[in-house]
């Protein structure tokens, strides 16, 4: 880039502005976001193109966010987040007072205890209130250094923005995590060709003379910072071709080196100030603190003279700011340990007692292990995670191991760390860190939360079980004898882990463990257990009593335990999972999510299916991948409900190998059901029987899930339907006996269909209409145009009035739900019993694409020719993020789940 100060020029890059232009595009004129990532080795100019994009989107009206990730404030937690948003935040009056109470104490100017989600939560209401007033172009450069609370933060708005007119310019190295975890548009940023760099070498040195202009050419090799940096080590008889050039110019990879080679001239006053600017952290410090540290009569005198050799510049903010992040780099690695050691010092001596920087300073100054500053980092680090910043306050107790004189401290130290990181998202340094620990000794005094580490890990990552049941119950022996440390409600958190074990497995030693600990948890700890061992009758009045009488801070810890409770009891949770939304991390959103799909499958809005794919994508981005497994699970639901056998193989494929390793039988269980409903949409009826007796014989009710109870059912329909007539009412008395009725809402309305299906004919009618009858029965709106299909095609073989009005409010419903097989059964009794099936007027068939919006009919027709989302993305303009996104809504709307069936379905379109 050649600038003049005011306006970037850029030379070449063309592919990499149209991308770009596109993106601002986009979101100007389809009012949806995307995102674009610049990666590319240092110095090849992404920081240039990132001021292209700032300049053309202020061009365009945008409203422009900024961070720019450093080095020296990793461990700032939210630093780079403030940078972005604190202008957002000082202007908005939209934002809830916990939202606004969250975003100011990951700021620091307000206690509290904010979590990563409840930030990200409230910066994603002040993009969605500042793009009332004109897009927002959000750019993050060195998107590699950024503190980890803050990357959290971002990765989540890039997942939650496609649908705003928000653009995300992120600038990164090739190995920076972004680029592997975010699944956006990755644009590379080569070197530039030999044309473009003789371009950009001739516009900022149109005197070098010819032999110098082809050296720094050939060695530059298209480094466009090498371009421009090169020439400046050259003397000026070098330049103008009337001295020799050197034998070789320091170029390439070795741009580092350069800069430390040219700091190698400098005198010591002016390193010393370099290295203080370089070391200094934090977006709003101002000069006061770091040129306090400086001690020097001549720093004001000094300073200018780094200006004027183009080394930095003091920012009116007081921050030194350098030419290039290499310059800080080679700052930083030029100078020597003691010199490094020194300079920390002096920062630290120059900030608050209570600056959470002070504290980060003497750790890096330290030489030897030091047990008290290793215990004020630890409490430093605690006090981070309370404050939302687990990642940040993992950072701290990993420094406090290091300083430890102790071998025991350490290893406890890394042991908190460990589990802190788990809580703070970060999963696989979770996972580094108990393999550490693995290759040491663990103190007894510890082992439990080692033993939390361990199992967090595998259960959430390596989709592995094992060590639940091989360290938990041992866990819990320790943490409830009399006098133990409870590590702050660890009792708790391991208990719903040993739960979440023994369902998912069925591990009797999980069960006994669990069973023998009852007592030394919380009412929403045994009913939880209760739910999904023995459900009682009752069970879901007394989940939403338990919720309704906690507080605030009690529902923190016992989130996980309610949602799975409705889950287990197929309760609706209501408001119970929106008191949870977007207040805590990722661990329960997740949770969160997986009850809303659950809900949405049994409430009939099957429109939100594609939301499961798309949360098991995010899923996987974290590595929680237990969750993307549970997520594509709940997916399989919707489509055996629509009878889609090709899509329920395909998603099985993707589940069950896992599945099977980990002997998760939950699952196993789970696509047996699955696999029979949709045999039942094909009336394939001795095959549906076959599916169900595995999991529940005809007359029996095994221990275990209350799931068990709610097979009746599709149980019941299948043994009716083979002449098993005498199996289906020794089942449903097997359940009277067990009172499933009275577990919850459901299980009442499904036992009273069953029963229904299964009537003599004297008693079916009443029976029928006693289902109806059910309180809340509409709201089982698959369950109940089933019933609805049985009593509708009972009446008409009985010449009975009102079979056609049953058949048509299940025709109805089918449709809408998409489940064309069961739609077609409806068609079939309405045109036996003279009706015409005229087809409701309030939407085209399930399999119509003409329901798809033009933007969605065009992305079809080129995703049916094989073409690819970055692929449709370049022929739209479109990022692959927005193609993906849009495919989401396609393929329900079809009444498909691959792309190989959208040339099917578009036919004649």
């Amino acid at each position: 880039m050649a600038e003049d100060r005011r306006f970037p020029i850029l030379v070449g890059r063309q592919r990499q502005t149209e991308l770009l232009t596109a993106a601002l595009v986009q979101a100007v004129d389809g009012a949806s976001g995307s995102t674009v990532l610049l990666h590319g080795d240092a110095g090849v100019g992404k920081s240039t193109l990132v001021a292209w994009v700032e300049r053309a989107a202020r061009e365009r009206g945008f409203t422009v966010l900024r961070a720019v990730g450093t080095e020296a404030e990793t461990d700032l937690a939210f630093g780079a987040l403030h940078q972005a948003f604190w202008s957002l935040l000082q202007r908005s009056d939209a934002l809830s007072g916990h939202q606004r109470e969250a975003l100011e104490s990951a700021f620091g100017v307000r206690s509290g205890t904010p979590s990563g989600f409840a930030v990200g939560a409230a910066a994603l209401a002040l993009l969605e209130q500042a793009v009332r007033t004109a897009p927002v172009l959000l750019v993050l450069d060195d998107l590699h250094w950024l503190d980890s609370s803050s990357a959290t933060v971002f990765a989540f708005l890039h997942r939650r923005c496609a649908e705003l007119p928000v653009v995300i310019v992120g600038a990164t190295r090739p190995d920076g995590p972004a680029v592997q975890t975010w699944s956006a548009e990755a644009v590379d940023v080569p070197a530039l060709p030999q044309e473009d760099a003789a371009v950009l070498l001739g516009t900022c040195y149109p005197e070098l003379a010819a032999p110098a202009r082809e050296r720094v050419l050939t060695e530059a090799a298209g480094n466009p910072l090498a371009l421009v940096e090169l020439p400046r080590q050259l003397a000026a008889a070098q330049q103008r071709g009337t001295a020799p050039l050197p034998e070789r110019l320091p170029l390439g990879r070795k741009l580092e080196r350069m800069f430390t080679e040219r700091l190698g001239t400098v005198t010591p006053e002016v390193g010393r100030i370099l290295l203080l600017g370089a070391l200094a952290a934090g977006p709003d410090s101002g000069s006061a603190e770091w040129l306090r540290a400086l001690a020097d009569e001549n720093a004001r005198e000094i300073l200018e003279r780094i200006e004027a050799e183009g080394l930095a510049r003091l920012d009116p903010a007081g921050q030194l700011v350098f030419r290039h992040p290499l310059v800080r780099t080679a700052v930083v690695s030029a100078a020597s340990d003691t010199a490094r050691r020194e300079a920390h010092r002096a920062l630290s001596d120059a900030l608050a007692p209570d600056d959470p920087r002070r504290l980060v300073h003497e750790a890096a100054a330290a030489l030897l292990p030091d047990d008290d500053l290793a215990r004020r980092l630890q409490e430093a680090g605690h006090d981070l995670a309370r404050r939302g910043g687990e990642a940040e306050g993992a950072l701290l107790l990993e420094r406090a191991a290091a300083l430890s004189p102790s071998p025991g401290d350490r290893v406890r130290r890394l042991t908190a760390a460990a589990v802190m990181s788990a809580r703070g998202g970060q999963l696989r340094q979770t996972a580094a860190l108990v393999e550490e620990l693995r290759t040491g000794t663990v103190p007894p005094d510890v082992a439990p939360l080692f033993s939390y580490a361990v199992v967090y890990a595998d259960q959430s990552h390596h989709v592995d079980f094992e060590s639940s049941a091989a360290l938990l119950p041992a866990a819990l022996d320790t943490l409830t004898a009399p006098g133990a440390d409870t590590f702050g409600g660890l009792v708790e958190q391991v208990y719903f882990k040993l739960l979440l074990a023994a369902t998912y497995t069925d591990d009797p030693w999980a069960w006994r463990a669990l069973e023998r600990h009852r007592e030394n948890v919380s009412e929403a700890g045994r009913l939880c257990l209760r739910a999904w061992t023995d459900p009682a009758p009752g069970a879901a009045d007394d989940l939403l009593a338990t919720a309704e009488g906690m507080t605030e801070e009690q529902e923190v810890g016992a989130a996980w335990l309610l949602l799975w409770t409705a889950s287990a009891l197929d309760c609706p949770v209501g408001d119970l999972w929106q008191r949870f939304a977007g207040l805590h991390g990722y661990a329960i959103e997740g949770s969160v999510a997986k009850a809303k799909a659950h809900q949405d499958y049994l409430l009939g809005h099957w429109d939100r299916a594609a939301v499961c794919l798309r949360e098991a994508e995010i899923a996987d981005e974290l590595g929680y991948h237990t969750n993307a497994l549970m997520f594509r699970q709940y997916y399989a639901h919707f489509l055996a409900g629509r009878g889609d056998e090709a899509g329920l193989r395909e998603i099985e494929r993707s589940v069950r190998p896992t599945a099977t390793r980990a002997r998760m039988r939950y699952v196993l269980d789970r696509l047996a059901h699955l696999r029979g409903l949709v045999a039942l949409a094909h009336r394939r009826y001795e095959e549906a029987y076959a599916h169900f007796c595995e999991l529940t014989p005809p007359g029996r009710l095994p221990g275990g899930p209350p799931w068990n109870h709610a097979l009746v059912l599709d149980l019941v329909t299948a043994a009716v339907h083979t002449g098993r007539h005498e199996e289906a009412r020794a089942h449903l008395a097997a359940g009277a006996a067990a009172r499933s009725a009275e577990i919850s809402g459901r299980h009442a309305f499904l036992w009273a269909a069953a029963t229904a299906l299964a009537a003599d004919d004297e008693e079916a009618d009443a029976a029928y209409r006693a289902a109806y009858a059910v309180p809340g029965a509409e709201q089982w709106v698959f369950d109940l145009a089933r019933l609805r299909l049985a009593h509708g095609a009972w009446l008409r073989r009985r010449h009975r009035p009102g079979a056609r009005e049953a058949l048509r409010a299940a025709h109805h419903v089918f449709r809408r739900l998409r489940a064309t097989p069961w739609a077609a059964q409806c068609e079939e009794e309405l045109r036996a019993a003279g009706d015409s099936v005229a087809l409701p007027q309030d939407g085209p068939p399930a399999t119509d694409p003409s329901g798809l919006t033009g933007q969605e009919l065009r992305i079809a027709r080129l995703a049916a020719t094989g073409l690819t989302n970055k692929e449709i993305g370049r022929q739209l303009q479109l990022s692959p993020r927005t193609v993906g996104a849009h495919l989401y809504k396609i393929f329900p709307k079809l009444g498909i789940t691959t792309r190989a069936a959208l040339a099917h379905a578009l036919d004649g379109v």
